[in-house]
């Protein structure tokens, strides 16, 4: 009988007891099938009356079949039974109708039957790592690391039971080789693709170049990864091409335009990063590809295509290597419309670790925020049309002489003139309303400083929209045997640009009617090529910002995703997860899906460091803080003999201490370095080399800096990390907190004050046999009541509490050797 083939005896019996139950009414039930489409398990998900009943979406994503029962023994589906069927096979998922009885069945959609998963052995995937391992036979002086084994069994178990894994290992676990042994081991044995995203470009490379060759060995298997870059990392052969038959337009730039081009010819890759030298941006800018300039396969130079070399490699590997700015690109472009079976900007994977994870939120914020200025418009409008000394170029021309109705490039250059006198006019108008301010959110409060603002930004989406709208209209009238001129694609892209930039606008002028965005305007310094040359040394950007990515991030990633494994050495605030789960959205995934574990460094921290808090030092809100710390700084590094990373949260601050550390340290010969003065690869070098050097630093250096050895022993904090109470973003989330009645500064700033707090910590204990002092200038950590917080976040050490100069004996006792 068919209902035997499709349902085992048990099943039936359960269903028809859930039937009964609910006094023969319908009911909906999800089930599972194994390799030979017998359903082997179901769960009754909902209830309804003798004609109808809901459908349980949330239940129904892990179902290999939804089932519904008629009471009436008509099975033969509804028009509603349709559409349900209709969107479970875009899932993949059956659709069944049966009897009350269960003895019959009719198959609206047959599932797909599921692939035999081979689920890892964890205890034996963990022997790679052992004692017993490859990787001891690869390292002589090879330390088995218990954290590590038990780090691989837990992200093993998450690949296999299709889980939601958030794990904390601290340094020097080992968490690279603790995520990629199984990843790999998984993507051979399943033909299943895995995502590893990082945070930074030296962690990508690392991986590629490092990690992953070694894994190979480890695990004896050969394993095809790649690492993807954005697009705009590659040269595109038409674009460059194209320019260099108007090189005679830019002859500033003609010699590094040569230098590019016999680059291209003989380059492998085609990355910028393989270049010899450091192109200016505006000009790699007009010779990279990009999505929505790109002609396919229409274009000459197809089948040389470096990004299409990428994709087709990235398409047959096993593991792909992304940053998260790209990994959140995909994740849109699937949200909207692209799905999750096809390529979009990678191909399609159902597998995600999350690499340096604490910084997911931050990194969703950045790519979801939009943000219009000066350059970014005038960029656009300039490909379009643009005079160069005497000569008028760009796309119009070619497109006006293209075009079959009436010459219309008189009215675009007059509107892209009134779009740049707008831009003008708006920035005139924003720099008499922020003053000496840097950022200004636009809510009621600020309401009436932003009412000719909002005017000016509406005048200026008008004559956006009248160009991009004109523009089009040239188009329209080119004939269908000059569609391929890539011109007309050229000019597309940047119309597609100009409707978003509208968009944008539009949502600033409508603000009102977006609670789920923060809209706010910040000044930046222009360049100092440019500065010098205007009164007013700033340029505005006008950005729209996401409230909360959590709701984004559960439907985008966690949701569609079958298993994601997040780690990170700083994701728990207290001992607990709570507050990273819900700022990401896994507090909306079902509890049970979700794993979590901490995974303790191996590393001596009570031996070989001490945490200090001068106790004779002013609060940061006193007048005297600032005078104070330059001496105090100066001291300690004196004590340490340079080796010293500190960490501020100002960058006003930064200089001024930096100013006076170089003025009384310059006769004991210590180099003292300042971020800003030089390119962050080349600071960091120097500072490695440089064994007695200092380095003063702010924002991203609390993070990423890796100095193990006698260069770094001493890292000086000298305010707690406090979130801007001035900044728009976090002003706007805070307020959120409180409108539902919670604490903003215990709910918001605290955490994530103690996250920046342990990475800037985190700095100083690289290796087992590192030593040294992390101080805290800042009292609040001992002195105030969530300043154990801070203490209690971090690896157990000797915590001292002490006047300056007793901390500086510990200093010299710790960091002189």
């Amino acid at each position: 009988m068919e209902i035997n083939r499709r349902f085992s005896p048990e099943v039936r019996e359960k269903m028809r007891r859930e039937i009964f139950e609910a006094g023969g009414n319908e009911v909906f039930f999800t089930g599972i099938i194994d390799s030979d489409g017998k359903i082997v398990s179901v769960k009754a998900c909902a209830r309804g009356n003798s004609n109808t009943v809901p459908v349980n979406f949330a239940e129904s994503r892990v179902a290999s079949v939804l089932i519904h029962n008629h009471p009436g023994g008509n099975l033969h589906p509804s028009d509603a039974d349709l559409m349900v069927a209709s969107d479970a096979s875009e899932k993949a998922q059956g659709f069944y109708i049966v009897n009350n009885d269960v003895s019959e069945v009719y198959v609206v959609m047959e599932p797909i039957k599921p692939t035999v998963t081979k689920k890892l052995d964890c205890e034996e995937t963990s022997l790679y790592l052992s004692k017993n391992g490859n990787l001891a036979k690869i390292y002589e002086n090879f330390e088995e690391r218990p954290s590590q084994i038990e780090l691989v069994k837990e992200i093993s178990s998450s690949f296999n039971n299709n889980s939601i894994g958030v794990f904390e290992a601290g340094t020097g676990v080992g968490k690279s080789f603790a995520y990629l042994v199984p990843s790999m081991l998984w993507a051979l044995n399943n033909k299943e693709r895995v995502v590893i995203s990082t945070g930074t470009i030296n962690l990508q490379q690392q991986l590629s170049e490092k990690d992953i060759p070694l894994a190979e060995k480890i695990i004896g298997r050969k394993v095809k990864s790649i690492l993807v870059k954005g697009r705009q990392n590659y040269v595109c052969l038409r674009r460059l091409s194209e320019l260099g038959a108007e090189r005679d337009l830019f002859s500033d730039e003609t010699e590094i335009f040569d230098k590019i081009n016999s680059w291209a010819k003989e380059s492998k890759t085609g990355s910028r990063s393989d270049l010899s030298f450091m192109p200016p941006e505006n000009l790699w800018q007009r010779v990279n590809s990009e999505a929505d300039a790109c002609m396919g396969m229409r274009c000459k130079f197809r089948e040389k295509c470096f990004v299409m070399k990428v994709r087709k490699e990235a398409a047959d590997a096993n593991i792909l290597i992304v940053n998260h700015h790209m990994l959140f690109a995909d994740i849109e472009s699937r949200m909207n419309g692209a799905g999750y079976d096809d390529t979009a900007v990678l191909p399609p994977y159902k597998r995600l670790v999350f690499d340096e994870a604490h910084g997911i939120e931050d990194a969703a914020t950045s790519f979801f925020s939009n943000a219009l200025n000066r350059f970014r418009i005038l960029k656009q409008l300039n490909l379009l049309y643009r005079q160069r000394k005497s000569s008028f170029t760009g796309y119009l021309f070619t497109l006006s002489a293209l075009s079959r109705i009436e010459d219309k490039a008189a009215e675009v250059e007059n509107e892209i003139g009134k779009t740049k006198a707008a831009i003008e006019a708006l920035e005139s108008d924003t720099a008499l309303v922020l003053g000496r301010d840097f950022t200004l959110r636009l809510f009621q409060g600020t309401l009436p400083r932003f009412t000719e603002i909002i005017e000016k930004v509406r005048i200026l989406q008008h004559h956006l929209a009248t160009v991009s709208g004109l523009m089009r209209e040239i188009i329209a009238g080119i004939s269908e045997d000059d569609l391929d001129n890539s011109v007309i694609y050229e000019a597309k892209a940047v119309l597609r640009r100009l409707d978003a930039m509208v968009a944008t606008a539009q949502n600033f002028v409508s603000w009102e009617e977006h609670p789920e965005s923060v809209f706010w305007i910040q000044a930046k310094r222009l360049p100092p090529s440019i500065a010098k040359n205007v009164e007013n040394p700033f340029y505005y950007e006008y950005i729209e910002t996401p409230l909360d990515i959590a709701p984004m991030m559960n439907k985008g990633v966690f949701e569609p995703m079958k298993s994601v494994v997040c780690t990170s050495a700083t994701i728990t605030i207290s001992k607990t997860f709570d507050f990273w789960k819900k700022r990401v959205g896994i507090s909306f995934v079902e509890k049970e899906r979700v794993k979590t574990g901490e995974f303790a460094s191996p590393f001596p921290y009570s031996e070989n460091m001490v945490l200090a808090i001068p106790s004779d030092i002013p609060f940061p809100d006193h007048e005297n803080f600032q005078s104070c710390i330059e001496d105090v700084i100066v001291r300690m590094i004196e004590r340490a003999g340079g080796k010293t990373l500190v960490l501020f949260t100002a960058y006003d601050s930064l200089r001024h201490a930096c100013d006076t550390a170089r003025t009384r340290l310059r006769s004991l010969g210590i180099n003292v370095l300042k971020q800003g003065e030089d390119d962050r690869f080349r600071l960091l070098s120097q500072f490695k080399e440089d064994v007695s050097s200092v380095l003063f630093a702010t924002d991203s250096f609390w993070e990423g800096v890796d100095v193990p050895g006698q260069s770094l022993s001493l890292v000086i904090i000298v305010k707690l990390p406090f979130g801007v109470p001035g900044d728009p973003v976090f002003a706007a989330r805070s307020e959120q907190i409180a409108k539902r009645g919670g604490f903003p500064f215990m709910e918001l700033s605290v955490p994530d004050a103690v996250i920046k707090f342990r990475q800037g910590f985190g700095r100083l204990i690289r290796r087992g046999d590192d030593r040294g002092a992390v101080v805290a200038l800042d009292r609040r950590i001992i002195e105030k009541s969530y300043g154990k917080i801070f203490t209690e976040s971090v690896p157990r050490t000797e915590v001292v509490y002490r006047p300056v100069n007793e901390i500086l004996d510990r200093i010299e006792e710790y960091c002189v050797r």
